[in-house]
């Protein structure tokens, strides 16, 4: 008598579970890895916006600086020589924000970002037309026509204010035929510090001695003793002595962080704008120059952070 050969049908119970667990192991490794992988690229896309958006500042504030004091002398409006009694066309302000409207640096508001602050710089046009011939440019890219008299220069002003969403932004403050403007160049700002190289020889040999903030600037400034019976008389006398046309060198620092959490380790950091020398010595009187993550909101602390500094040189004699 032949016995009939048995055949398994179906797998057992543990098969199912090995299977089972092993097909979730794979699953989890590979959201794991997602989102790692996710987390990387969210990183590298920080990384990449702020150095996008700190060089492109960079370059406008840098193009603005060269052009300070620029006159264009082969036009039909070029004066005969220059105005000692113009004023500088270079200044600033210390921990202070301006409104879009008002006229260039006047009636400041309180400062956004750590304290940080505004340069201004004045330029002469080129061309006849409306908007000149586009080869001086304010810091939004407008062309400024040649002008006759110090009054009628153009203007690029660089300050920090809010935006609608309250995220900090470096903005471009100009003048135009339809009035005064500013446009946002970069959001996402810490800090905005400006320094100033001074020279402080007599009489001026055109190298800078000393960096000094605007404050410090306009405390020279202020130590001047003026001609003058009048009002008038001393604030043209004030525009022939006036330190800020010794400034030759303007030194500028950005901190910029990005929108969301990249930062992997939440460790708090220290930011010396102008090096730590600097930090230590002024970190009291020129607020935003250290700028530490450990005040900063929790939510705040670990997005991804850059540090732009820059030295720019004016090319042209201030007047």
């Amino acid at each position: 008598m032949k016995r009939c050969a048995r055949h398994q049908h179906g797998v057992a119970l543990a098969e199912v579970m090995v299977a089972m667990a092993l097909g979730m192991l794979v699953v989890l490794l590979a959201c794991g890895m997602l989102v790692l992988a996710n987390g990387a690229y969210r990183m590298h896309s920080e990384h990449v916006w702020l150095n996008d958006g700190g060089h492109y500042a960079m370059d406008i504030i840098g193009q603005a600086v060269r052009q300070g004091a620029f006159i264009n002398w082969d036009g039909e409006m070029a004066p005969g020589a220059y105005d000692a009694t113009a004023s500088a066309a270079i200044g600033g302000l210390d921990a202070s924000s301006l409104t879009r409207g008002g006229a260039g640096i006047e009636h400041p508001l309180a400062p956004v970002a750590h304290g940080s602050d505004v340069l201004m710089l004045r330029f002469g046009g080129s061309g006849g037309t409306a908007n000149g011939d586009g080869s001086a440019i304010n810091c939004a890219g407008f062309g400024v026509a040649d002008n006759q008299g110090a009054d009628a220069r153009g203007w690029s002003i660089f300050y920090v204010a809010n935006d609608a969403e309250g995220e900090p932004e470096l903005r471009c403050k100009y003048r135009s035929a339809s009035g005064w403007g500013a446009d946002a160049i970069v959001r996402g700002v810490d800090s905005f510090q400006v320094l100033y190289g001074v020279d402080l020889d007599t009489p001026p040999d055109g190298v800078p001695d000393t960096y000094l903030n605007a404050s410090a600037v306009n405390a020279l400034d202020a130590s001047l003793t003026l001609a003058g019976a009048t009002p008038d008389e001393q604030r043209r006398d004030l525009n022939r002595k006036t330190y800020w046309k010794r400034v030759h060198t303007v030194k500028v620092a950005l901190l910029l962080h990005g929108d969301v959490h990249t930062r992997p380790d939440g460790t708090p950091v220290v930011y010396d704008l102008f090096g730590t020398a600097y930090a230590d010595a002024h970190a009291g009187d020129d607020p935003g120059v250290r700028v530490a993550e450990q005040t900063m909101e929790p939510a705040q602390q670990r997005r991804a952070r850059r540090l732009f500094v820059a030295l720019f040189q004016l090319r042209n004699r201030s007047i």
